[in-house]
């Protein structure tokens, strides 16, 4: 048009110079994630010593322990609840939980059903008294699976210890002698149950790492993979081996109750219940947004990540023992 002023080549109207873009400012990185891989292996080369010595001694000592860890763990259960919006009785539910192996040492876990009961009265109880109404199934429900998930559960550490007694408090004079049950195949036991827990999840960490692709089971863990849990029952069963040999060898009268073949099965089956039990904690986490249920042990999170897998592996091995005992001498 005649009446418009062209604009300079390279330059802008009214003689002012163009206006250039700057570059878009770097963005940095995120910090790569500090492996917490040695700190695991420092805590496990202090615990794993520990828990086997303490086993050894069995004792008032060993069940001092397993109420330590019962209400470490039912604590931090309780934390994971009340994140939720929930208010559990905590105290009674502490109360319980530390009663429960206490009940198990002098008795059996069928007394232990009956404070457990005790306990689910007194709940209802309770909440009658409480304020807030409107919460009422929530307190009640978290105050007992606290209770049960931990207390119970892990209860059976002791008397898995103390089998010996157990096989002759249930079954007829004469079958501990005949499945050749000795007064140390608790301890057999229980280190047995540990051993294959922990390289299951050991071995389904590190396969994990160099070979997972397929996610197990994405929802609750996007991290656990199909691969880890191939490669930690590998290594459970494994390790069940490896144990069941060494106390054939240096300690036979402790494991002569539990055949070869019986042993491997059995490492097999409380393999799979350590997978299933540590995607069990991490759905609870999960749903309480948390990445680990505690802060206690470096690397490791808190007790709570690291009994969870022996929460269902130690029951299931009772229960199959007491299985194989019965079958063997029906």
């Amino acid at each position: 048009m005649s009446g418009s002023n062209p604009v300079p080549l390279g330059g802008a109207a009214g003689g002012q110079e163009p206006i250039h873009p700057q570059p878009a400012t770097p963005v940095e990185p995120p910090p790569a994630r500090r492996s917490d891989l040695p700190a695991r292996l420092l805590t496990a080369a202090v615990l794993v010593p520990t828990v086997v010595w303490v086993i050894v001694l069995g004792g008032l000592a060993y069940l001092a322990v397993v109420i330590a860890l019962i209400l470490l763990g039912q604590r931090e259960i309780y934390g994971l609840i009340e994140d939720k919006g929930a208010h559990p009785l905590v105290g009674l539910g502490l109360a319980a939980g530390g009663a429960l192996p206490v009940v198990m040492y002098v008795g059996a876990e069928y007394h232990a059903t009956i404070l457990m009961t005790v306990t689910l009265l007194t709940v209802m109880v309770l909440q009658l008294g409480k304020a807030h109404v409107a919460e009422a199934l929530a307190s009640m429900s978290g105050t007992f699976f606290g209770v049960f998930y931990v207390g119970w559960l892990l209860s059976h550490a002791v008397v898995l210890r103390n089998i010996h007694r157990q096989v002759l408090f249930r079954f007829e004079e004469g079958a501990a002698a005949e499945i050749g049950l000795h007064p140390d195949s608790g301890i057999f036991l229980m280190i047995f149950t540990i051993a294959v827990v922990v390289l299951t999840d050991a071995g389904a960490y590190f396969a994990g790492r160099a070979y997972g692709q397929r996610k197990l089971a994405p929802r609750v863990s996007p991290s656990k993979t199909v691969e880890g849990a191939i490669g930690g029952l590998v290594t459970g069963v494994l390790g069940g081996f490896v144990f069941k040999g060494g106390f054939d060898l240096y300690w036979p009268e402790a494991s002569a109750a539990l055949p070869w073949g019986v042993a491997l099965v059995f490492a097999f089956l409380v393999s799979v219940a350590g997978i299933v039990g540590d995607l069990i904690e991490s759905l609870l986490k999960r749903d309480a947004r948390r990445k680990d249920a505690g802060t206690l042990l470096p690397g490791m999170g808190g007790v709570l990540d690291r009994i969870d897998s022996g929460l269902l592996g130690i029951p299931v091995m009772y229960y199959l023992f007491l299985f194989y005992v019965f079958a063997r001498t029906a």
